[in-house]
């Protein structure tokens, strides 16, 4: 394909107009509010398919060292680090039937990761893997999961298909107090919070939703017993059924082409299409990764956090369209380091970026034969403005005879559910099936948005602690007021694209945390002085890019085109120079947030 040249100024104003009036066709008034939690009446949608009822056990009343909240891999990278520090008793909790995390959950039909798995998949060298394909399918990474845990003996203490309903610290024990859907009520001397943001699905408001006398179900709770079939296709209970798809976000576009080969007929309801670009997934030999040489996987991880961090590097190992297209990201990771003046930067970022969605929107003309399919696929929106997205399959599965493309731009989504199908632009369209491709409720943990609620120092809730000035941490991990809570995720930190390693990082640093508190018998806990010193640090030359996202298309980077709010959110200068912060602050500063065990008051911990 060749790649169009960069617009001349009058094109750009152009784009600009465009893509002005496609936001305004899709902006809704309720914003983030037209999504409804998979619970209450909806909770069918979050049950879990792959596991035939928990498991019969009785409630525990047992301590361990550390609970673990979340089976994913941040619980799961958690629980290695802690028995590399020597902690023996480890219990991870999770609510689905298995460790996995977003890997146990979703198994969709031609699921898999869209980051590089020789980068994407951690502990590949502790564990002797080489990943069989560039980009992993789902149940290579979910086996991944499994074999870390094995490897690390975290299958001993933990419990699946439990949700964890309440944390108390408790001032005389001085440990925590763990409640579970399951009447558990054990007690940790340390408890990680490890839940991550990809396992709540959420669904659209759409009026008569729970109307509906068909089948349905959520992607990341596939039903298998009804579609048949595996991850890799042949859905054989598809083939006299209408189905229809809500939803062309990351899912969407990998799940979409399956369907189209096995469904009698497939609706695919769109409201804002994305930007697909080449996957050129194939099957990835030793050698082709150098994973002959020892330390092979860590090695090419750090050159690929580096390039898409904007950090300068000599090669590039993982050459994909991520790291291609690494300096329109600038945008979603404040790392990028500006060159000149910020007037000419935004200029040339604006033509780099009308060039590359230029060739983005001629992807879809070579490769869509009716025009006015097309033109509904085509992306008219910044790069930055939504997940990019990757296949070599999606475009070409509307040129089949029975798909639909159904856009539903121009009436802010679908109008309604009806008992026999679903209504946009006055028009019913009967279905036997519909799915819900609308992903997650991204960006909040259990303990954030208070479903979990935790208390700590004088029964004070966290989240009261932070209803006056925002959230309060030390580098993302830990508060005043709750001692020996470490959280993880992308609070108060840094992140990528490649989160993972970020886990990883954040893993290996709570471990340490653990592992000091341990040898000094001390808490965790840093001063309300020094969450002030990491506020400020985290807002001195924080970027400013809510002007970038309130001008986006709606989606979940912009809280559906409220934008993003401004605050001491993420460390500004990227992942690469955290991690490093990190390292000098374990080996210079780490005593500062050890405070002596004690019934009636903490004092810090001097260095010896």
């Amino acid at each position: 394909m060749t790649t169009p040249q960069a617009p001349a100024p009058h094109e750009l104003a152009a784009l600009r107009q465009r893509y002005r009036l496609e936001r305004e066709r899709r902006v809704r008034p309720d914003g983030a509010a037209q999504y409804r939690d998979a619970d209450a009446e909806f909770g069918y949608y979050a049950a879990d398919p792959y596991t035939e009822g928990p498991d019969r056990r009785d409630p525990l009343h047992d301590a361990v060292d550390v609970a673990v909240i979340g089976g994913g891999f941040g619980g799961i990278l958690a629980g290695a680090h802690l028995r590399r520090q020597g902690v023996e008793r480890v219990r991870i909790v999770e609510k689905g039937g298995d460790f996995g995390g977003t890997w146990y959950w979703n198994r969709y039909p031609g699921v898999h990761c869209d980051v590089e798995s020789h980068v994407y998949l951690p502990m590949l060298d502790e564990t002797g893997y080489v990943p069989e394909w560039k980009y992993a399918p789902g149940d290579e990474i979910r086996r991944h999961a499994v074999r870390i845990a094995r490897v690390f003996d975290l299958y001993t203490d933990a419990v699946f298909s439990t949700g964890v309903t309440a944390l108390n610290w408790d001032e005389v024990s001085e440990t925590w107090g763990v409640a579970t859907d399951r009447g558990d009520a054990f007690r940790a001397t340390y408890v990680v919070n490890a839940t991550g943001t990809l396992t709540d699905p959420k669904l659209p408001g759409i009026p008569g939703i729970e109307d509906f006398a068909g089948h349905t179900f959520h992607t990341s709770r596939w039903d298998y017993a009804y579609t048949g079939g595996t991850p890799e296709g042949g859905m054989t209970g598809l083939a006299d059924k209408r189905v229809g798809v809500v939803g062309t976000g990351a899912t969407g576009v990998q799940v979409i082409p399956m369907l189209a080969e096995d469904a009698a007929h497939l609706h695919v309801f769109q409201r804002t299409p994305s930007t697909v670009d080449v996957r050129a997934n194939r099957r990835t030999t030793v050698e082709d990764v150098g994973a002959e040489r020892e330390g092979w996987a860590r090695r090419r991880r750090e050159n690929y956090l580096r390039i898409v961090s904007g950090e300068s590097t000599d090669h590039d190992l993982v050459a994909d369209r991520w790291t291609e297209s690494a300096g329109l990201l600038e945008k979603l990771l404040p790392s990028f380091r500006r060159q000149g003046d910020r007037q000419t930067f935004e200029a040339d970022y604006e033509a780099a970026d009308a060039a590359k969605m230029n060739e983005l929107r001629a992807r879809v003309e070579q490769t869509v034969t009716d025009p006015e399919t097309a033109a509904k696929l085509k992306p008219w929106y910044r790069y930055a403005c939504k997940r990019p997205t990757f296949s070599d399959l999606y475009y070409a599965a509307f040129n089949r005879d029975n798909v639909t493309l159904v856009d539903t731009a121009d009436t802010h989504g679908i109008e309604r559910v009806t008992e026999h199908g679903v209504t946009v632009g006055g028009t019913t369209y009967e279905l036997d099936c519909l799915i819900f491709a609308t992903g997650f409720n991204v960006g909040t943990s259990g303990i954030h948005s208070g479903k979990l609620p935790v208390h700590g120092r004088g029964g004070v809730q966290l989240l009261h602690s932070w209803a006056r000035r925002g959230p309060r941490t030390l580098h993302g991990f830990t508060s005043s007021g709750f001692p020996n809570l470490l959280q993880m995720g992308p609070l108060q930190n840094a992140s990528s694209v490649n989160f993972t390693h970020v886990l990883d990082e954040q893993a290996a640093h709570a471990a340490a945390l653990i592992a000091a508190a341990e040898a000094a018998g001390a808490l965790i806990e840093p001063s309300p002085e020094i969450e002030d010193a990491w506020i400020a640090a985290l807002a001195e030359g924080a970027p400013d890019h809510e002007w970038f996202h309130a001008e986006c298309t709606p989606g979940y980077y912009n809280r559906e085109g409220r934008g993003r709010p401004a605050g001491p959110f993420a460390y500004p200068h990227g992942a690469v120079a955290f991690h490093q912060l990190l390292a000098r602050w374990r080996e210079e500063s780490m005593a500062e947030v050890l405070r002596t065990k004690t019934k009636t008051r903490t004092r810090t911990v001097l260095p010896t």
